[in-house]
């Protein structure tokens, strides 16, 4: 299961599983472009199924869930992917609305997924393991807006607390700290826009490729990272090395 499926990291993670042999249910807001997506990995002889909805509503995620299940049995693995932010005022002239907002997307979105892949993945004994995306906004202040920084910060909350809860039941859950990665969101999102300032700290000095992250998602998915659980995995050229 991959939320935000329909473009930038997700829709690249999209192809990359099923390159390497996942069957992938997708889930996101935009119709169109999940359907377009979802046709190309078909044509190509792939297995997916795309389902319109929005990971702030519980129903829509348990939605997607079941579908899965219905299509191709159970749940192994989960890439939360599902994120968003904007270019903002300063903390005291950030309006309520835009803050709960960002929470919402962010870290409800997680929760919600937690809540419903969690018991599923125990339910079938088997364990699975679950990848959240968060930032490296939610290592240090990147110039992006307060809640964004807030809410990427709980998102690793929530990664080492499911980690400890289910790590003796089978079920490991990491967190990918990204950094600039050129997607749609860093052209209009917090940390400058482009992502310029954020990834001028990085060590490679450029953003990331959404494949590039997309491949530590994987990784994380597989059992050839059968000993990692609670971690947040840096995916930011460097940038929080230094």
């Amino acid at each position: 299961m991959i939320t935000g499926a329909s473009s930038g990291i997700g829709a690249a993670a999209a192809r990359l599983f099923v390159a390497e042999g996942a069957c992938v249910v997708l889930m996101a807001r935009r119709e169109g472009l999940l359907e377009e997506l979802v046709g190309e990995i078909r044509e190509g002889g792939g297995s997916a199924v795309g389902v319109v909805g929005d990971v702030t509503r519980p129903g829509d995620v348990e939605r997607v869930v079941s579908r899965g299940v219905e299509v191709f049995g159970g749940l192994d693995a989960a890439f939360n992917n599902a994120g968003w932010g904007v270019r903002g005022a300063d903390l005291h002239e950030t309006e309520d609305v835009l803050y709960d907002r960002i929470m919402d997307v962010n870290v409800r979105g997680v929760w919600n997924c937690l809540r419903h892949q969690v018991p599923l993945m125990l339910s079938q004994g088997t364990g699975g393991t679950i990848v959240n995306t968060s930032s490296t906004a939610g290592l240090f202040a990147t110039g992006a807006l307060a809640p964004y920084v807030a809410a990427k910060h709980a998102v690793l909350g929530l990664t080492k607390a499911a980690a400890a809860e289910y790590g003796e039941r089978g079920i490991r859950v990491n967190a990918l700290v990204v950094g600039s990665t050129r997607t749609g969101l860093t052209e209009r999102g917090p940390g400058g826009g482009s992502g310029r300032p954020v990834a001028a700290r990085a060590i490679q000095h450029r953003m990331a490729d959404p494949l590039e992250v997309a491949q530590a998602a994987a990784w994380l998915c597989s059992d050839r990272s059968s000993f990692v659980t609670g971690g947040a995995v840096p995916v930011d050229g460097g940038c929080s090395a230094v």
